[in-house]
């Protein structure tokens, strides 16, 4: 005789009572650390003036302010400019070799593969400052000078973080080499979750090595890149201790290596803009535009890189 089982009409399903608890503490963490945050730097560029001096409501004139006058809007244009091409280099090489590490890391015949490993993301590890101050050292001439010239590499002796026109580039690829352990890792963790019925198929069918990359590995990274590539895109452009730790938060020389996050600080907290003075309200009408422009990015590159499964 077959036993019929009747079914719970409430299992898998749960009252707002029962899973509130369990939200309850995150979304409280969301609100005050991130939300009100948020919001009220929002609030502050519709204002000028600073706590301790009395506040007004300015509307956009800060907004205005910020690309009409000639001493602001030069500032920021060549700040957007540079933190542009600070993330453009952490893309094609940060991001680049990570891809290139995590293949070779994850082949078959590799040994040593943990040393490697290691190797690549001991730099993420180290403190900014510190690893900032030692390329600092390394960079200068007088350092580096007698080095190169034992080599009879006389053109590598210059002041690379003193000239306007390569002390850019310098801080990016610090900064690159100091975290592609990251995307390494996240990609070598997503090369190993490929089934291996993919390869062992393209190789019955005479694939070689690249054709397997561009046929069957990097389809199946495409949602992996595009989150290492929203994660950069948000870092870059939040990016102010390599800078700070390397030329100062002036952007030394002449503004070369001024980011949007030095300006910032400049502007609404050390009072070293034109004026001299602290402007929160300026400054955080730099904070939103910034995250627009982060909304901007991240968006279509979420709809670009999500695949099908």
């Amino acid at each position: 005789m077959a036993v019929k089982h009747r079914k719970n009409p409430t299992a898998g399903t749960g009252t707002l009572s029962s899973w509130l608890p369990y939200l309850l503490p995150a979304l409280g963490f969301y609100v005050v650390f991130m939300a009100w945050p948020l919001l009220n730097s929002l609030a502050l560029s519709l204002y000028t003036g600073s706590a301790g001096i009395g506040r007004s409501f300015a509307g956009l004139d800060n907004f205005i302010k910020l690309f009409t006058v000639p001493q602001y809007a030069e500032r920021y244009g060549g700040a957007f400019v540079h933190t542009v091409f600070f993330f453009l280099i952490h893309l094609a090489v940060q991001n680049g070799l990570g891809i290139l590490f995590a293949v070779l890391l994850t082949g078959k015949n590799l040994k040593g593969r943990e040393f490697y490993q290691t190797v690549i993301f001991i730099p993420v590890t180290l403190a900014v400052l510190v690893t900032g101050y030692l390329w600092k050292l390394l960079l200068n001439p007088v350092w580096s000078g007698p080095f190169f010239q034992q080599l009879h590499l006389n053109f590598l002796v210059r002041p690379w973080l003193g000239d306007r026109f390569t002390a850019l580039l310098c801080v990016s690829l610090v900064s690159c080499w100091q975290w592609m352990g990251i995307p390494t890792m996240m990609f070598v963790a997503a090369l190993r979750n490929i089934r291996d019925d993919y390869f062992e198929a393209a190789s019955i069918d005479g694939a070689n090595p690249i054709q397997v990359f561009l046929h069957i590995k990097f389809p199946l990274l495409k949602p992996v890149v595009g989150m290492i590539a929203i994660l950069t895109f948000v870092n870059n452009f939040n990016a102010f201790d390599v800078v700070f730790a390397m030329e100062n938060v002036n952007g030394a020389p002449n503004y070369a290596t001024d980011l949007i996050g030095t300006l910032f600080y400049r502007v609404g907290i050390a009072g070293q803009h034109p004026v001299g003075i602290p402007d929160p309200g300026l400054g955080a009408a730099i904070a939103t535009i910034t995250f627009f422009v982060l909304c901007l990015g991240v968006i279509p590159t979420l709809r670009a890189t999500q695949g099908r499964d």
